[in-house]
């Protein structure tokens, strides 16, 4: 780790000098004179939406990651977890094998599994924001792009948000042509996908659009040997269905719905254990397999996808959702209105232990309710201002229900109920003033009301005589409880200017605070201190970019510093037994640079190059547990010091109109905590992957065969873990083996 930081320290000096030199070559006027313009926009221009109107990305004076639609598709991004391949200072790990991804952008994310909490970075789906950490788990399909804004961003989106926002964009139906798409593949693991779109004009001003997604895969990645089989196979569907309407030239209305379903199973943690075994004396104890638990189980195959898991590990989803839309062009401004409800309610099995005994096992179910309504007016005065002032009102309902089965441990069985309703509102503001043809200055504001209510806690059911080693209960009781509101009132803001040296050049220095509200853990809580609320977490941002085309070659670069105080993050302590808590810590600082570069070689048609090198480093400061003192120095969790990510794509041609498409891709992260406590012993070590496509495909057909594969080296890093040794076990979570496999597509037009 002391090598790693030195080289982080050498390259983040390098990445300094070099963009202040980069940036002071751009703001050089005879440079500016003197620079030819751009070949025929050979890196293409890619238009976002991230400031609330549509922009070229080299006209945004902020952090802004782009995957196209059709990125997704040639790179396989089908969930929140495939986009680390495509951007710098991104992690994404999931608390258990295929559910509840926990974000986190430039070291800033809430570690953390309660459904009742929402997340740092903002994931808004066609401009709605999904409440609810249980609802990150949700597949991509037929989608214009997927813009990630690094940093807070308070003052032109509804929710609030610490650490950035996701903003995922359907595809939207339109009224000047017939359109349709289809796909189907098959790979490793009995896996059969497929998707399909249909776009239809009904007249001038008319038009609607329907798209769906199915993933049926018969083999699962991990082994269960109490029950023979494997598990982790997937029951797949969603469909989305959209109406637009343009009845004159100043109305636009769009209509969403949509819905999936899953009737999957969950994979499970590999075992590790605490005491020493006879069977291997030579392996170090606590935290290897082949340590055993409490009841002398150890796991020695050495394969984290092959273990002894008891329960049935079923994973079920259904939801559904509407979104309404409309503009009105009042001449002179735009109004616009973003409706949105969604219903979501999820079951799995979950075996914490990773053993065949029920010690910590877990049935948890969960139900979403939530209901949205941003109204906001946006205008520009021709070389004076372009504004922005918008309201923000949402309901969301979130309830828990977990029993818990721990009667080999514990003789006991527990229930862990939380029942919370959460009532927002805001208003902000933005503008972007023109003191000069170049030159911009930027000013946001935004207030935020919240409410959250919880009532909840853990009951032990002691149905085992003589009684709950857990409680020393002898019958029935209630031994951890919360019935609380907590009240949120914060302001955000944010200012900064934007230097247009060129047609082509940007440089942007901001600073702007963020706030996230407080909040309650959902989990299974043996003492009240638990459940007690945690507070607000505000962050304070500063960052100096530089964007830049040239012919073919478009360079992002960026240098952050963030300020970071009461951090809500998640601690583990052993009181008697080991308990979770969320809680905050008083400070931290985390500052680092991301590098991008996109370049299509002019002498090489087809050919294109796109690298994102991120470095970070991240400082806690001190916090107590009840455990003792812990010094300052530890890093963030979830927060690697270097993430690399790069790809190469080339088309070639073999025929008329007929092209072969070749790509290799390659992501890098260094190793990384996954706690606050910096646990040594649920530590990730770095680790690369490869990807890697081959396709033939005609651009006057519409037609293309692909052979692809992604993580082809099999490599097996842990993406999270769980150290409950006090009770003899843990578990890590590894990521998803190899796959492969072929996919056919067709567009008819």
């Amino acid at each position: 780790m002391l090598g790693s930081k030195r080289r982080l320290g050498r390259i983040a000096r390098y990445s300094v000098s070099h963009l202040a030199v980069a940036a002071a070559l751009a703001a050089t006027p005879a440079f500016a004179q003197d620079a030819p313009p751009p070949a025929n926009d050979e890196v293409e221009k890619v238009t976002v939406t991230a400031q609330k109107r549509k922009q070229n990305i080299l006209d945004v004076g902020l952090n802004v990651s782009v995957v196209t639609g059709s990125d997704t598709r040639d790179r396989r991004v089908e969930q929140m977890r495939d986009l680390t391949g495509s951007m710098s200072n991104l992690d994404v790990k999931e608390q258990v094998p295929g559910a509840m991804p926990v974000i986190t952008i430039r070291g800033v994310g809430l570690d953390d599994f309660s459904s009742t909490n929402n997340p740092s970075a903002g994931v808004y789906i066609d401009e709605v924001f999904l409440s609810s950490l249980a609802m990150m788990s949700f597949d991509v399909f037929d989608l214009e792009r997927i813009e990630v804004l690094k940093g807070p961003q308070g003052t032109l989106y509804g929710r609030n948000s610490t650490a950035g926002a996701i903003n995922v964009i359907t595809a939207k139906p339109k009224t000047d042509a017939f359109d349709a798409f289809a796909s189907a593949g098959y790979g490793n693991f009995q896996t059969f996908d497929a998707e399909g779109m249909l776009n239809l004009p009904v007249s001038d001003t008319f038009a609607v659009r329907f798209a769906g997604k199915t993933i049926q895969q018969g083999e699962g990645f991990w082994y269960n040997r109490v029950i023979g089989d494997d598990i982790g196979q997937r029951d797949f569907m969603a469909g989305r269905a959209q109406a637009a309407w343009t009845p004159n030239d100043t109305l636009d209305f769009n209509l969403k719905i949509e819905g999936q379903r899953s009737r999957s199973e969950m994979g499970q943690g590999e075992f590790f254990g605490l005491l020493p075994n006879a069977a291997f004396p030579t392996v170090p104890c606590p935290g290897n397999p082949q340590c055993t638990d409490f009841f002398g189980y150890f796991d020695s195959d050495g394969d984290p996808f092959t273990g002894d898991w008891s329960g049935d590990h079923f994973y079920d989803i259904d939801q559904w959702g509407a979104t309404l839309r409309a503009d009105a062009d009042l001449g002179g401004a735009t109004l616009t209105s973003v409706t949105g409800y969604a219903w979501f309610d999820r079951a799995f099995y979950i075996d914490t232990d990773g053993t065949p005994a029920l010690q910590t096992d877990f049935i948890q179910t969960e139900n979403v309710n939530q209901i949205s309504q941003e109204l906001r007016l946006a205008g520009s005065q021709e070389n004076l201002v372009d504004w922005l002032i918008g309201g923000f009102l949402s309901h969301d309902h979130v309830k828990v229900y977990t029993p818990g089965f721990h009667q080999h441990l514990f003789n006991t069985n527990t229930l862990t109920l939380a029942d919370q309703e959460t009532d927002s509102a805001a208003a902000f503001a933005h503008a972007e003033w023109h003191l000069s043809d170049s030159l911009k200055f930027i000013t946001g504001l935004r207030y935020t009301w919240e409410e959250k209510s919880d009532v909840g806690g853990t009951i032990d059911l002691v149905p085992f005589a003589p009684g709950s080693a857990l409680s020393g209960c002898v019958a029935t009781c209630q031994i951890a409880a919360v019935n609380e509101t907590i009240t949120d009132r914060n302001w955000s803001w944010k200012v900064g200017f934007d230097w247009k040296t060129d047609e082509n050049t940007l440089i942007y220095i901001n600073a702007s605070q963020g706030v996230k509200s407080g909040g309650f853990f959902s989990g299974i809580a043996t003492f009240d201190f638990q459940l007690a609320p945690y507070k607000p977490e505000q962050l304070i941002a500063y960052e100096l970019g530089l964007k830049k085309q040239y012919r073919s070659l478009q360079f992002t670069g960026s240098l952050f510093y963030y300020d970071y105080s009461d951090v809500q993050t998640f601690i583990r302590e052993d009181v008697l037994i080991p308990v979770q808590r969320l809680g905050n810590v008083d400070e931290a600082t985390i500052y680092g640079a991301d590098l991008d570069l996109t370049w299509k070689p002019q002498d090489i048609e087809g050919l294109t190059i796109d690298a994102r090198l991120g470095l970070l480093h991240s400082e806690l400061g001190a916090f107590s547990t009840a455990n003792g003192p812990v010094p300052e120095g530890n890093e963030l969790p979830n927060a690697p010091e270097i993430t690399f990510s790069g790809r190469v794509k080339y088309d070639i041609p073999v025929g008329e109109a007929l092209f072969l498409g070749l790509q290799v891709g390659a992501h890098y992260s260094d190793d990384v905590f996954k706690d606050a406590i910096n646990d040594p012993i649920v530590t990730a070590d770095s680790f690369w992957t490869f990807d890697a496509g081959a396709s033939l495909f005609s651009t006057n057909d519409g037609w293309e065969a692909k052979l692809w594969g992604k993580n082809l080296g099999d490599e097996q890093h842990v993406t999270q873990g769980l150290n409950v040794l006090a009770l003899g076990y843990g578990n890590r979570t590894y990521s998803a083996p190899r796959t492969y496999g072929i996919t056919i597509s067709k567009r008819f037009e």
